[in-house]
């Protein structure tokens, strides 16, 4: 009866660990970013401070975002309100004002119901002043 037990729990325990390495954390049911940090370089006072954040629901259910906040009043985001659904794509829009002189480096949070819940984007660049 022992062995039987051994080899049950034995048999239990390998093939837990084989559906962990084909499904490894943070894989399943998570949203993936092309890129978490877009820097603008140098730019000049009034350009276009826009940039876009592409991602993709790599899990098996239906992608919600609830909530994308910027750090500041100076960084506006842009979001989809729909479900992404599995394997789809969508797109965060950030815009960052651009009339305000100097280095900046903003953050802008992103909430879902996927694993990864709480993904932070960053943003960064120096604005001169026009000639």
């Amino acid at each position: 009866m022992k062995n039987l037990f051994l080899v049950l729990f034995t048999t239990f325990l390998y093939s837990f660990n084989m559906q962990a390495q084909n499904n490894p954390v943070g894989t399943q049911d998570s949203i993936i970013f092309e890129k978490t940090i877009y820097d603008y370089g140098t730019i000049t006072q009034g350009d276009d401070g826009n940039c876009e954040f592409k991602f993709t629901n790599n899990g098996e259910n239906p992608l919600i975002l609830s909530n994308v906040r910027a750090s500041c009043g100076c960084t506006v985001a842009d979001w989809p309100k729909e479900p992404i659904l599995p394997d789809s794509t969508g797109i965060i829009k950030v815009r960052y004002n651009t009339a305000i002189i100097g280095s900046f480096s903003k953050s802008v949070t992103v909430i879902s119901n996927a694993r990864n819940a709480r993904v932070v984007l960053r943003i960064k660049g120096n604005v001169i002043p026009k000639n």
